[in-house]
């Protein structure tokens, strides 16, 4: 087991146990919002996408069904199961164009919650842009690099969310 694999590990369980009490709370939110615990509603809790992960491996992707950052919580589910980890490129649609030529090169590593992509400006960025930040991290990343995006991610997070020109999406990408 590589370091960033046991930090993945140790950071997602540790999340999960301090978010929980988050976790339950967006989730209760999500289901009295969109009527899901009625009998034979199809709405449900979660919205499922697939993504290509490490080596092109494409999984289900979970989120909750709300347009805020807190949609992205069972993400730490992923990481705790191997499939994505808390820092890496940005998820892609199985067969994405831009996941063609140079760009298959971040099917290498894990997808993350979050990225270079995530805390220089997410959607606002042009894909090419994004595309250079994840290949720059797919071919420089380490440990130490992973802790600062971490700790820049919150407050790129709530910077956008509090700006009046922020887009407000459920996707990670």
């Amino acid at each position: 087991m590589t370091a960033k694999r046991a930090f993945d590990i140790a950071g997602g369980l540790a999340l999960l146990v301090l978010l929980s009490p988050l976790i339950a709370t967006v989730a209760l939110s999500v289901a009295l919002g969109t009527g899901s615990t009625r009998a034979g509603s199809t709405t449900g809790l979660l919205r499922r996408r697939p993504v290509a992960g490490r080596h092109d491996r494409i999984f289900t992707m979970l989120t909750f069904r709300t347009r805020s950052p807190l949609a992205n919580l069972p993400l730490l589910l992923h990481v705790v199961r191997g499939e994505m980890s808390l820092v890496g490129p940005c998820p892609l649609a199985p067969g994405h164009r831009e996941s063609r030529g140079d760009g298959r090169r971040r099917l290498s590593v894990r997808p993350g919650m979050t990225g270079p992509w995530q805390i220089s400006g997410r959607s606002e960025l042009p894909w090419e842009e994004r595309e250079l930040l994840d290949l720059h991290y797919v071919d420089h990343h380490w440990l130490g690099m992973d802790l600062v995006i971490l700790a820049r991610t919150l407050p790129a997070v709530r910077k956008r969310r509090h700006a009046p020109h922020a887009p407000h999406t459920a996707r990670v990408a």
